[in-house]
């Protein structure tokens, strides 16, 4: 205050040269409630006027005409002052000097607003100044709050106290600082057109931690019991400094799946879910939820949730696994194969998990079980028993689905055990089997007579047959043949088969026919046997009449 002290005189001096009615006093001062405020003031009037019985002055509030009765906060002449000054208000300065500094004491929020100063110079020369001074009171501290508090850079908050009472003195305190990271404090005094201002600045570097983190600025007077505080919540800006999404999921095809995601950062981000480089959805809050409905196969892979608030971007993914059962297996088609080539059967089907696949032959395993998507069989020189009925039987554990395909395998003609020519009544039989693919043309060749025998034939019995890849043909020649060394018919038949892969000829063996064997064996044992038999009988009745003969012989020798 001080200071008011020197600035007064030369102000004076700097409007006695105007010689107007002036004044000056602060626009704007301010005061904490309960305390005291000095309302620095100075004043001037035309040179010519000679004050009569000394200068004297009011101080109104609200109103700087009588005429309007505003209250009176100070009179020079008088005690008489509105009923809410009583007792609180004291003249400071020297009238007479030009001086009309006021004080006052114990305020209260209803001391608040303007007050105007009147100059009574004497007799008719009384002057109302129609500038004033707005009275502020204050029920706690200001903090200075920048704009925007951001993470990581350096915080400056400054807590501001008016200091107009000379008897009192404020000091400042920040509050809840304990957690704050190297936090330091400086004080200052600050002096504005004749006001003063005590502050006191905290300076600090916040992390998001601090976003909400509450401050505080407590202003006391020593030796009295006014405490004034002020509370702040921190808003700190900070990037997305977490970005948590479901953990990786697996669903069923066809089923629902809702995907969450939640975004910690200051303001609130723009969340967007991408699917690979596409833009699903979109919102600007700190959590977003996508909903799939009826998931399929292509659902299937990373999902990305990006948290963008203009400070930073954040993203995490998640891997969404669609779980289904083997889709129906795709296999070589129906294939027709030469005996010796080698053969390859490609199945490949799809499945989650991935499908074991097997290969089954006419009902029965055939290689090897695989596990994925998919399997070869390899048939490396292929012979006729590789030809038949395939199927690829993709199994996992949601489900299996097979497809089958035909092996035809075509090859040259191979002749049978069973062909032989045998011994039968009417003569010899022979049959030629024969298997092949294409089926094979069997003719029968007689090389004694140079003859071929097939079905355009009608000289012999000839007979043909076919079932599948099996040719049958048969031959009844009528005549025996000519005896061999053995005893038995000599017969010579060649047994002739063809297809397209070629040519074989065979000469069948001669067999007895086992019926016709056992009746010759059984004929000649009956033979045998009938013949002894009748010796047997013709000496049994050889002996008999010998017997006979002496019987009768002895009865005659007896003596009657």
């Amino acid at each position: 205050m001080w200071c008011l002290e020197l600035l007064l005189p030369l102000l004076l001096i700097i409007h006695d040269a105007s010689c107007q009615w002036s004044i000056w006093l602060p626009r704007d001062i301010s005061a904490m409630t309960n305390s005291c405020v000095v309302i620095p003031c100075s004043f001037m009037y035309p040179s010519g006027i000679r004050p009569i019985r000394g200068v004297h002055g009011i101080w109104y509030f609200g109103q700087p005409y009588p005429q309007l009765f505003p209250p009176v906060v100070f009179k020079s002449l008088t005690e008489v002052v509105h009923e809410s000054y009583k007792g609180r208000t004291k003249l400071l300065g020297d009238l007479n000097q030009r001086n009309c500094t006021l004080l006052i004491g114990n305020i209260g929020a209803e001391h608040s607003g303007r007050y105007y100063f009147r100059a009574d110079i004497g007799g008719a020369n009384k002057y109302s100044y129609p500038d004033f001074a707005e009275l502020k009171v204050l029920d706690q501290p200001s903090i200075d709050v920048p704009e925007e508090i951001v993470s990581d850079e350096s915080l400056e908050l400054t807590c501001y106290v008016p200091d107009n009472c000379p008897d009192m003195t404020p000091e400042i305190q920040w509050m809840y600082t304990d957690y704050l990271p190297d936090p330091a404090f400086s004080t200052e005094y600050l002096e504005e057109s004749n006001t003063a201002v005590l502050s006191n600045t905290l300076v600090f570097t916040p992390r998001p931690m601090h976003n909400g983190q509450l401050l505080g600025c407590r202003v006391y007077y020593p030796n009295t019991t006014l405490v004034y505080e002020r509370l702040i919540s921190l808003d700190v800006k900070y990037s997305p400094r977490s970005v948590w999404v479901n953990v990786s999921s697996e669903v069923m095809e066809s089923s629902s799946v809702t995907l969450h995601c939640e975004v910690d950062s200051n303001p609130p981000p723009r969340i967007s879910w991408m699917f690979e480089d596409n833009e699903l959805l979109w919102d600007t809050a700190s959590n977003l939820s996508l909903s799939l409905d009826d998931v399929t196969p292509v659902n299937e892979g990373v999902y990305t949730c990006v948290g963008d608030n203009g400070y930073g971007v954040m993203n995490t993914s998640m891997y969404l696994a669609v779980k289904y059962p083997p889709r129906e297996p795709v296999v070589n088609e129906s294939l027709t194969v030469v005996e010796g080539a080698s053969l390859a059967l490609h199945c490949s089907t799809q499945g989650s998990p991935a499908p074991t696949l097997t290969w089954l032959k006419d009902g029965e395993l055939v290689g090897t079980i695989t596990a994925g998507e998919l399997s070869v069989l390899e048939i490396v020189e292929v012979t006729p028993q590789e030809d038949g009925h395939y199927r690829c039987l993709a199994e996992n554990e949601h489900g299996r689905a097979s497809t089958s395909l035909n092996i035809t395998v075509e090859y040259a003609p191979v002749l049978l055990e069973e062909s032989k020519c045998t011994v039968v009544r009417e003569g010899v039989q022979c049959v030629c089997i024969a298997t092949g693919n294409p089926e094979p043309t069997i003719e029968f060749y007689l090389p004694d007579l140079n003859v071929t025998v097939n079905e355009t034939d009608g000289r012999y019995n000839f007979y043909t047959h076919t079932d599948g890849h099996t040719s049958t043909a048969m031959i009844k020649l009528r005549e025996k043949g000519e005896r061999a060394d053995n005893g038995g018919p000599a017969v010579n038949v060649h047994c002739s088969m063809h297809n397209i892969y070629g040519r074989e000829s065979v000469l069948l063996e001669l067999q007895q026919e086992k019926k016709y064997m056992m009746a010759v064996i059984v004929g000649t044992i009956g033979g045998v046997a009938v013949i002894a038999f009748i010796i047997a009988a013709v000496r049994y009745v050889g002996q008999n009449n010998k017997n006979l003969r002496q019987s009768c012989w002895a009865q005659s020798l007896t003596p009657f």
